[in-house]
C-alpha cells in the first residue's frame, strides 16, 4: 500500500477481492474449531428455584381486614439475604450437605466439592411475576423498581443433572429454615434487650420523679407552675388587705363619732341629775327657813322646835356644799347608784363593739401582711427555682419519652416473637422447587461457535490488513502520482497471456 494516499470504495473492493480466500476461509475454519473444541469441555447443569417473600401480616379481628405490620427486628431484606446466603454457603452448612448428599463419593475430595458449590451458587433477586422484560410490553418511561424485592431465585451449577437439582434443594431448604431461625432468635434477643432496657429506664424515670417530688416538696408554691396562682392569691389578699384598712377607718371614724355622741349626752345627763338635786335642796332648804320663821314667831330661840329647825338647816346648807364639792371632782362621771338613759347605753355598746371589730380587723391586717411578705418572697425567688426546675422536668420529660418508647418497642418486640414462633411473621416461601437441568448450561457451543467465528473474521482482517501494509506494488495512476509525487503523462495497457 502507497503511502500518503486517500483510498476510496473502489480501493477496498479490490482489497477484498485479493485476500477473498483469506477472508472465507479463517472465519468458516475458527467456527468448525469453536464447535468441535465445545465438545471437549465438561459440561456444567443448572437447576433453579424460586422462593417468594411474604409479608408479615396479623389479623386483628375475625372479620377485620388483613394489615400488614412492618417487622421492628429485621434489618432490610437484601441485607438479610446476604447475611442468609454467607450462612448456607459457610463450610460447616456445606459439609454436612455434601455429607447428607454422599457428593463425596468415587474418590472426590470433598473440600473441592465444597468450594465448586461456593463458586457455582447464585442467590439474585427474581423479577416480579407479571412485569415485562426491559423494553417490552410498555411504551412508557421505565418504572422505578420496587424498594424490596418480592421472590429471590437460587441457581446451582453442577457437573450433572442429579448433583445440581439436589444441591439446589438442599441450599434452597437451608436458607427457608436458616431465616426462620435467625429470624425467631433475633426476635428473642431484641426482645430481650428490650426488657433489660426498659427495666434501667424505669430505674432511671424513678429517680428523676424522687428528685423532682423532693424538689416540689422543697420549694412548694414557689414553682414556675405556681406563679400565676401566686399573683392571683397575692391581688385577692391585697384587695382583702384594702378592704380591711377601708373597714378599720370606717370602725375608728364610727368610734370617735360615738364617743363625741356619748360624751355630750352624759355631760348632759350628768348636768340634768346635778340640777334637780340641788334644786330639791333649795327647796327644801327654802322651807326650813320658812318654817325656821314661823317657830320664831311663836317660840323663842331655846325652844327645841326652832333649834332642831335650825339644826336641820345647816345639816341642809353643808350636804348642798358636799354635793356641789362631789360633783366637781367626779367631772361629769355618774353615779354608780343611778342608772344611765338607754340611748347612752346604746353608744357604749356601739362603742365595745366597735373597738371589738377594730381589734379584729388589725389582727387580719397583720395576718395578710405576713401572707402577702410570704407570696411576694416566693415572686423573688421563682427565676432561680425556675431554672432549677426547668433543668429537673427536661430529664424526666426525656426519661417520660425513652421509657413510653420502650414500652411500645418491646411490645411490639413481644408480638414480633409470638408472630416468629407461630410463622406469621415475614417468611420465605418456596414458589418453584428445583428443576431439573435441561441441555447444558455450559458449554453452550453455539456461543463457541459464534465466538470462533468472530475470533477467524478477526485474524482474516487482521491478515489482510497486515500484507496491504507490507504491499509496496504500483497498481494504477493513483499510486504513481502517490508514489512519484510526479503527474503521469500517459499509460500503457497490459498485453499479455492473462488478457
Amino acid at each position: 500500500m502507497i503511502a500518503n494516499r486517500t483510498l476510496d470504495f473502489d480501493d477496498y473492493l479490490r482489497m477484498v477481492r485479493r485476500h477473498v480466500v483469506v477472508l472465507l476461509i479463517s472465519p468458516v475454519l475458527a467456527l468448525i474449531a469453536g464447535f468441535l473444541i465445545s465438545f471437549g469441555i465438561p459440561q456444567k447443569f443448572t437447576s433453579a428455584s424460586l422462593v417468594g417473600v411474604e409479608p408479615q401480616t396479623v389479623n386483628l379481628m375475625p372479620n377485620a381486614p388483613w394489615i400488614q405490620v412492618r417487622s421492628i427486628t429485621a434489618p432490610s431484606l437484601r441485607e438479610r439475604m446476604m447475611t442468609l446466603q454467607q450462612t448456607v454457603l459457610s463450610h460447616n452448612q456445606l459439609q454436612r450437605l455434601v455429607s447428607h448428599l454422599s457428593l463425596a463419593k468415587d474418590g472426590k475430595n470433598a473440600e473441592a466439592i465444597i468450594a465448586d458449590i461456593q463458586n457455582n451458587v447464585i442467590i439474585a433477586e427474581a423479577q416480579p411475576l407479571g412485569t415485562p422484560p426491559p423494553g417490552e410490553g410498555s411504551t412508557g418511561p421505565p418504572k422505578a423498581p420496587p424498594t424490596e424485592p418480592s421472590a429471590f431465585s437460587i441457581s446451582v451449577t453442577a457437573d450433572s443433572r442429579q448433583d445440581a437439582q439436589q444441591i439446589c434443594r438442599g441450599i434452597t431448604s437451608m436458607l427457608l429454615l436458616e431465616n426462620l431461625k435467625s429470624r425467631e432468635q433475633q426476635a428473642m434477643s431484641t426482645s430481650d434487650f428490650l426488657t433489660q432496657q426498659l427495666a434501667d429506664a424505669k430505674n432511671d424515670l424513678d429517680e428523676k420523679e424522687k428528685k423532682v417530688a423532693a424538689f416540689k416538696s422543697q420549694y412548694l408554691g414557689q414553682l414556675p407552675t405556681d406563679v400565676d396562682n401566686n399573683l392571683r392569691i397575692l391581688g385577692e389578699l391585697k384587695s382583702q388587705l384594702d378592704a380591711d384598712t377601708e373597714l378599720l377607718n370606717r370602725m375608728q371614724q364610727d368610734k370617735s363619732y360615738a364617743q363625741s355622741l356619748l360624751a355630750q349626752q352624759l355631760s348632759a345627763w350628768k348636768s340634768s341629775q346635778i340640777f334637780r338635786t340641788s334644786e330639791a335642796i333649795e327647796q327644801r332648804l327654802a322651807v326650813l327657813q320658812t318654817q325656821l320663821l314661823a317657830l320664831r314667831s311663836q317660840y323663842t330661840d331655846d325652844h327645841p322646835e326652832v333649834i332642831k329647825t335650825e339644826q336641820d338647816i345647816v345639816a341642809l346648807e353643808a350636804k348642798e356644799k358636799e354635793f356641789r364639792a362631789l360633783s366637781a371632782q367626779k367631772d361629769g362621771k355618774a353615779e354608780t347608784d343611778v342608772k344611765e338613759p338607754p340611748e347612752i347605753r346604746q353608744l357604749r355598746d356601739q362603742i365595745h363593739q366597735n373597738e371589738a371589730v377594730i381589734a379584729q380587723t388589725t389582727e387580719e391586717q397583720k395576718e395578710l401582711q405576713e401572707k402577702i411578705d410570704e407570696y411576694q418572697s416566693r415572686l423573688t425567688l421563682s427565676p432561680k427555682v425556675e431554672q432549677e426546675y426547668k433543668e429537673l422536668t427536661r430529664d424526666d420529660d426525656t426519661a417520660h419519652q425513652i421509657y413510653n418508647s420502650l414500652v411500645v418497642s418491646r411490645s411490639q418486640s413481644e408480638i414480633q416473637t409470638d408472630l416468629e414462633r407461630r410463622q406469621e411473621g415475614e417468611q420465605l416461601r418456596l414458589l418453584d422447587d428445583a428443576s431439573v437441568p435441561g441441555p447444558p448450561s455450559f458449554p453452550d457451543r453455539r456461543k463457541f461457535a459464534l465466538y470462533g467465528l468472530a475470533a477467524g473474521l478477526t485474524f482474516a482482517v487482521g491478515i489482510a490488513l497486515l500484507s496491504e501494509f507490507r504491499d509496496k506494488a504500483i497498481r494504477d495512476e493513483k499510486d504513481v502520482q502517490a508514489g512519484l509525487k510526479l503527474p503521469m503523462l500517459t499509460n500503457i495497457p497490459w498485453v499479455g497471456s492473462e488478457r
